[in-house]
């Protein structure tokens, strides 16, 4: 059928419908079904665009159906034909055949059916609704096909029409509200009746109906008609048609003021159905057209000033519909057009958004919803406030629009002594929205990372600021920046202003606004565009009549454009800028200045501008005449024009022209006092007509991208009212969602905060989240549980805060305290894992220990793990069993369901806040904030201490310690940062404690711990390290000896696992300071020798740095008579044995390079052999025989190993008067000072004493002899034999010391003289030695110098001297014989004259006696 009837020529198959629709007699079933065949024929895509003769034919369509006429028979048939009738005209428009409409057929079929609409609300709401329907979808249609035009085909030859003329089209009265439908035509919209589509009721039974003519309400834009327009009407429909019907819209706005009804008041008695479905139809309109208004100059002009003026007046509507509905239509206008509609954006938000959303200008709560629902629409684009910040608070001219919204929301949000209601959830909702934009922009780029500082180093005129390219970042990020700069200081140069001028200028000149010397234009600029002056002090500066003052008011006057304008509108927007002065001389020199300039820019009608100020003159009185309520008599319009009669050089002035200046000032009031406050002002005609001249000239409408240029300067701003405002919902809100809602809130700002580095805003959003935790009472303890685990508001926030603190923790300060609050509190109510004061390092270091075979380090910790947790058990189960065991008389109760799940909830919430991240990554933070968070730990856990006691709250403050030793121990890499608070901490505790206890113990080891793992990685701090064990010194008794044991158990794994980390001897001091107490500790001995076997066995761990701190302690350990005799034994040997190292650092300090170096080496080394034969030497005076006679031993293998070390001969004379004399000495008066029962068998001790004397004297004679004071040694020696032999033992003198003493001297004498030393001699002086000799030998042994000098030597003296000669070794090769099995002992305990021989072995020395 379809292709049949498409071999047809539509026009000849159409005719016979289009008669019957157009007939007058046919029924309304009958035009229905006429109706309905034309509508198939156009649905069934018979007719399209290549069809021939279709631009006929759907002329000929739409001409007949809006033209269709219908006898009524019933009330339902009318309604059928009148949706038949909006069915076909749809399917027009709709079809693929609409292209060939013409624009005049197009504003027919709008017009048509918006008759319908209109006359529909009599109707059926069937018929209602279809016909808004068909009426919405005509605009989507036609403006959609708006996207496809191309503006150079399409639009109005004269299509740059100026706006003045689109202004003054307002004042046009459309058909639609003038014309008369009675009898076929149109009724008047002032009529009581509905319009109707051509239904009239009439007498006659037939009533036609005619619902358009060729006059259509749309096409008759006035009296004059442009041919241009009438031809373009004729033309394939685009941009002409949607002109006028856009305009039809708008106008339809106008109906309140067509009937002298303020839609702002509750007294609207017209329909709000007219301008809500314009509003809706306007909507649709922009939605679809999109950014393509923008190519087509009409349709754009109609956007910038009619509709959106009359947006401004129907946004303060008290219908909440229509306030909707205008804020979706600015919100898709912002969205497609806010390039062109900077100015307009402006005045909304300041006139109607931010006025209605405040009740003092007495807005309803509806409007104060719906307009804060808009605003969160708006905030939801991303980049809403952003564009808001760059082109409006940046730009002097303009209002802080960004600052206003900001503040809004922020109070709105609120609930001050409110409950919480909608307004403050939108609100909420509406700076969340923006921070959450905020944080999206993160990581997207930026032009730099920090902003570079704006500073004005000269004056530069602030208006004359320039931008290269509004479209390149690059140019308008630091023209933006600096333009706010700008704006910023002249605030407060204007608040300087306010309250002195002189000083006002002069700061302003301080920050290069304004000239060193000041100029007219630059003070006239700052009057004319510095926001919040006052405007008093602007009209009395100007009126002044100082010369400065005038030229100021001149240059005043000149900036602004009255271009266009008429008199009275320009006086409106001269006086808007200030206060009008009261003294008649300002007002006329104020006058004069603006007559002036209007003259200048407005020539037309005034032949010279002293008719401008003449006229201006009585604007100002006729203004004050009719609205001052103090004048009873009021000017009339002939008064006015009279008295204003020959003012135009001598002419009259159009009557017209005066009439209307007339009736502008009686209807509108010329304000010359400005508004109180700093309020939203309302939006009056001369202000709306001042922002389009003044939209000409402003700039550029900036768009940002999704880039973060000026986030920072934003988020500055908003963050602190932000964070307020979401803690007092997040308090206040009940609504789960809400409180999600609050938290999502949370995590965007403090993502942003990190990411610029914002740690005070970090830290004022823990502190706020925290509150929520910290209302819990530890005290309580399973009331508290049971609330954490019930109270959403606290579980949802401890996972916020600690999400924060892991994932942002490297920017938090002073926050840190707050949730080591709220970690304390779960630690008091047993929530926290036992765990969380282990550090990181424990299980990798001990199985590294372990690896390289050495002790588990962990095994301390292990065994004080009691005191890292809370005294309570933590365990769910163990909770209830204390839950249930209140009291032995009390009823145990089963814990509840609710209960249950209460503490599930409690510590689930707790694990998944993973707060042992915090301290085991603490090595990720940054530095100053892991400061912060040990000042945080250290201050905690130093609260409870109070003078020298500690508190009840332990518990608490070793918990802390702990925390404190796991960050230090995880942040080895950086432990100087940590330390000093660390030690000075612990150091408190450690001095401040007088009795042994839990927080004491675990900072000895803590202590311990961190020396031990940081030893070997931290060398440059070794000695920080070993120092602060120095503190365990400073124990009190009571707490030493408690922990005595087990300090030396951590010395002894410290040492044997760092000993070759320790150098320096500070460090060893420590060591060694510590190993010297457990030598008199009965428990801690053991393991203190164990350490020092473990350095000095072999020389193993012996450094010069410790060698004489090593001696000092084996010599206490030696002494010490806690362990048994073969400890002190072993100590002694340790000490002789260090010997050797001795003689391998002397070889090794002669292949240094220096000869100082090699002498200072050598010095050293003498001087640790000298205090190492010390140590020995206290030891021969033990009261213990085995070990004071060791020390003998001892000594003399020290003395034996100095033959390699090299001493120098001086330190020899030093030892024998200090060592070996000394030590004889002492024990001459033990000897005769002590009974048997003190010191056992001291005459054996003496023996051995005297033979090592003997011995040393012997080995070292050749270089003692070299000393000038031999003598004086000699001389020692014999005086203390000459002692030993007199002295008196139990009362008697010694027979060993009597036979032992002449034959030592015998031998010695012997030796003395093979080598030279004893010469015979007769005189004295060089040769003293022998008669000092022989002096002491008298009371010696008289007979020693005939046995060593005979007057004749025999041949056996004289070969065996010989013999000792060629051996070359004076004496030390010489064989002296023995009688042997004579005994210098009685008991078991002397000694043989073999063993004397054994003794001198070494020596290559053969003993001989003779006869004494």
């Amino acid at each position: 059928m379809a292709e049949s009837m498409a071999c047809h020529q539509p026009c000849l198959v159409s005719p016979a419908f289009l008669d019957v629709i157009r007939s007058d007699e046919t029924s309304a079933p009958i035009t229905g079904v006429a109706l309905s065949s034309v509508y198939k024929i156009l649905t069934l895509d018979v007719i399209d665009q290549h069809t021939v003769n279709v631009g006929d034919t759907m002329h000929l369509v739409v001409d007949a159906v809006t033209s269709c006429r219908f006898e009524v028979t019933d009330p339902g048939s009318e309604e059928v034909v009148l949706m038949k009738i909006l069915q076909v005209l749809l399917a027009c428009v709709k079809g693929k055949a609409s292209v060939r409409l013409s624009n005049q057929h197009i504003c027919t079929i709008v017009n048509t059916c918006f008759r319908i609409v209109h006359q529909a609300g009599t109707k059926g709401e069937l018929l209602q609704r279809i016909a808004r329907y068909t009426m919405h979808e005509l605009v989507r249609s036609i403006f959609f096909h708006l996207q496809n035009i191309d503006n150079t085909k399409c639009a109005f030859i004269n299509g740059t029409a100026t706006l003045k003329q689109e202004s003054n089209g307002l004042n046009n009265e459309h058909a639609l509200a003038s014309g008369q439908l009675e009898n076929g035509r149109l009724n008047s919209a002032h009529d009581a009746q509905p319009l109707s589509p051509g239904i009239a009721s009439s007498t006659a039974t037939v009533v036609t109906v005619a619902v358009m003519d060729e006059n259509t309400a749309i096409a008759s834009r006035g009296n004059k008609t442009d041919p241009h327009e009438l031809q373009s009407m004729t033309e394939p429909y685009g941009v002409p048609c949607m002109v006028e019907i856009f305009h039809f819209l708008c106008s339809l706005l106008n109906v309140a003021e067509h009937m002298g009804v303020n839609p702002r008041s509750n007294t609207i008695t017209f329909d709000e159905d007219v301008p809500l479905f314009a509003l809706t139809s306007i909507n649709s309109a922009i939605e679809l057209g999109g950014a393509s208004f923008c190519r087509h100059p009409r349709l754009l002009s109609l956007i910038q000033d009619e509709l959106f003026r009359n947006l401004m007046q129907f946004g303060l509507s008290m219908s909440p519909l229509v306030l909707s509905m205008v804020c979706s239509i600015v919100l898709n206008l912002y969205h497609h057009l806010c390039t062109e509609l900077k100015l307009q954006l402006e005045a909304f938000f300041s006139c109607v958004i931010l006025r209605v959303a405040q009740s003092k200008y007495g807005a309803s709560y509806q409007q104060q919803e719906v307009v804060m629902e808009a605003l969160v629409d708006f905030c939801r684009q991303k980049t809403f406030m952003v564009e808001m910040y760059v082109n409006f608070d940046c730009d002097i001219s303009c209002s802080n629009v960004f600052e206003d919204i900001a503040n809004l929301l922020s109070k709105s949000a609120f609930p001050v002594n409110n409950p919480l209601s909608s307004i403050h959830i939108l609100a909420l909702d509406g700076l969340i929205a923006v921070m959450q934009g905020i944080a999206e922009r993160i990581g997207r780029g930026s032009l730099s990372s920090e902003q570079s500082p704006v500073n004005f180093e000269e004056y530069t005129p602030f208006w004359m600021e320039k931008c290269d390219s509004f479209g390149d970042p690059n140019d308008w990020v630091p023209f933006v920046r600096r333009r706010k700069y700008i704006k910023r200081r002249l605030m407060i140069g204007a608040d300087h202003f306010n309250r002195d001028v002189k000083k006002g200028l002069e700061f302003l000149q301080g920050t290069h606004l304004l000239p060193n010397k000041l100029d007219p234009q630059s003070v006239a600029f700052f009057l004319r565009y510095t926001a919040g002056l006052d405007k008093n002090l602007i009209g009395d500066f100007l009126g002044n009549h100082d010369e400065f003052c005038v030229q100021v008011l001149h240059e005043f006057a000149w900036t602004f454009d009255f271009q266009d304008m008429t008199l009275d509108t320009a006086l409106r927007v001269f006086l808007e800028t200030f206060r009008l002065p009261g003294e008649s001389q300002k007002i006329h020199r104020v006058l004069e200045a603006f007559s002036e300039r209007y003259y200048e820019q407005s020539p037309h009608i005034l032949a010279n501008k002293d008719a401008a100020l003449v006229l201006s003159y009585s604007i100002i009185l006729l203004n004050t005449d009719h609205h001052n309520v103090q004048v009873k008599k009021k000017m009339t319009e002939e008064d006015f024009i009279r008295n204003n009669r020959h003012i135009n050089d001598g002419n009259d002035l159009p009557r017209e022209f005066v009439s209307e200046i007339y009736h502008s000032i009686c209807k509108n009031e010329i304000r010359t006092t400005p508004e109180p406050g700093f309020g939203f002002p309302e939006m009056t005609p001369s202000r709306w007509i001042s922002l389009m001249h003044k939209s000409k000239k402003t700039a550029p409408f900036i768009v940002s991208d999704s880039r973060a240029y000026l986030d920072y300067d934003l988020f500055v701003a908003l963050s602190g009212p932000t964070i307020a405002a979401i803690s007092v919902v997040f308090d206040n809100a009940e609504n789960e969602e809400v409180h999600q809602t609050c938290m999502d809130g949370f995590l965007a700002i403090a993502k942003i905060s990190a990411y610029y580095h914002l740690e005070n805003v970090l830290d004022d959003l823990v502190v706020c989240l925290c509150k929520f935790i910290t209302i819990l009472d530890p005290l309580l303890f399973e009331e508290s549980v049971l609330a954490f685990g019930d109270d959403t508001k606290a579980r949802m926030a401890t996972e916020t805060v600690f999400t924060i603190a892991n994932r942002y923790g490297d920017y938090i300060r002073t926050g840190w305290r707050n949730i080591l609050d709220c970690i304390l509190i779960f630690h008091k109510l047993g929530l926290l894992p036992t765990q969380l004061a282990s550090d990181a390092a424990d299980e990798s270091q001990v199985t590294t220990e372990t690896g390289h075979g050495k002790p588990n380090s962990n095994s301390s910790s292990s065994t004080h793990l009691q005191y890292m947790t809370p005294k309570r058990s933590s365990g769910l189960i163990s909770r209830f069993s204390q839950l249930l065991s209140l009291g032995a008389e009390e009823a145990r109760s089963v814990p509840t369901k609710g209960q249950l799940v209460a503490h599930q909830q409690a510590t689930q919430t707790i694990h998944k806040c993973h707060i042992d991240s915090i301290f085991s990554e603490s090595k990720f933070l940054q530095a100053e904030s892991l400061l912060y968070l040990a000042r945080a730990l250290i201050n905690a856990g130093a609260q409870p201490l109070k003078g020298n006691r500690i508190s009840e709250d332990e518990d608490t403050s070793v918990f802390c310690l702990e925390l404190l030793v796991t960050i230090t121990l995880n942040n080895r890499d950086r432990v100087g940062l940590l330390w000093k608070g660390v030690f000075e901490h612990i150091s408190n505790i450690v001095q401040s404690t007088v009795m042994p206890c839990a927080l004491v113990e675990r900072a000895v080891f803590g202590l311990f711990r961190i020396c031990h793992r940081l030893l070997p990685y931290k060398e440059n701090i070794t000695d920080e390290l070993l120092r602060s064990l120095q503190l365990v010194l400073k124990l009190d008794a009571r707490v030493a000896d408690a922990y005595y044991e087990q300090i030396t158990q951590e010395v002894n794994r410290l040492v044997k696992a760092n000993a070759s980390h320790i150098r320096s001897q500070f460090g060893w001091r420590t060591i060694t300071s510590l190993l010297s107490i457990t030598a008199r500790h009965l428990e801690a001995s053991e393991a203190g020798f164990d350490v020092l076997m473990f350095i000095m066995s072999d020389g193993a761990h012996l450094l010069p740095a410790n060698y004489i701190l090593c001696v000092d302690v084996a010599r206490q350990f030696a002494e010490s008579r806690v362990g048994l005799v073969d400890r002190s034994i072993i100590a002694l040997d340790l000490m002789a044995g260090s010997v050797n190292c001795l003689e391998k650092w002397s070889n090794n300090a002669k292949k240094a390079v220096k000869e100082e170096e090699v002498e200072k080496m050598l010095q050293d080394i003498g001087e640790m052999w000298f205090r190492l034969v010390q140590g020995p030497r206290k030891v021969c005076l033990d009261r213990r025989e085995e070990v004071r006679n060791h020390a003998f031993l001892s000594l003399q293998k020290c003395f034996t190993g100095a033959v390699g070390i090299h001493l120098p001969p001086d330190l020899w004379l030093t030892c024998f008067d200090q060592v070996i004399f000394t030590v004889l000495d002492d024990l001459l008066e033990i000897a005769q000072a002590h009974s048997q029962k003190d010191y056992r068998n001291i005459e054996g001790t003496l023996v051995i004493a005297l033979k090592l004397l003997s011995k040393v004297f012997l080995q070292f004679l050749q270089e003692l002899s070299q000393l000038a004071a031999f003598c004086k040694l000699w001389e020692g020696m014999l005086s203390h034999m000459e002692k030993c032999v007199k002295v008196k033992i139990r009362g008697r003198r010694s027979e060993k010391l009597q036979e032992l003493v002449p034959e030592l001297l015998k031998n010695t004498l012997l030796v003395m003289k093979s080598r030279g030393i004893l010469v015979q001699s007769s005189g004295s002086g060089e040769n003293s030695l022998w008669e000092l000799t022989w002096l002491h030998m008298k009371n010696i042994a008289p007979s020693l110098q005939s046995e060593v000098f005979p007057e004749q030597d025999s041949e056996q003296l004289q070969s065996q001297h010989k013999q000792i000669e060629a051996d070359g070794s004076l004496g030390l090769d010489a064989n002296i014989s023995v009688p042997s099995n004579e005994k210098v002992g009685q008991d078991g305990a002397g000694i043989s004259w073999e063993e004397v021989q054994a003794d001198y072995a070494e020596y290559d020395i053969i003993i001989v006696v003779g006869a004494v």
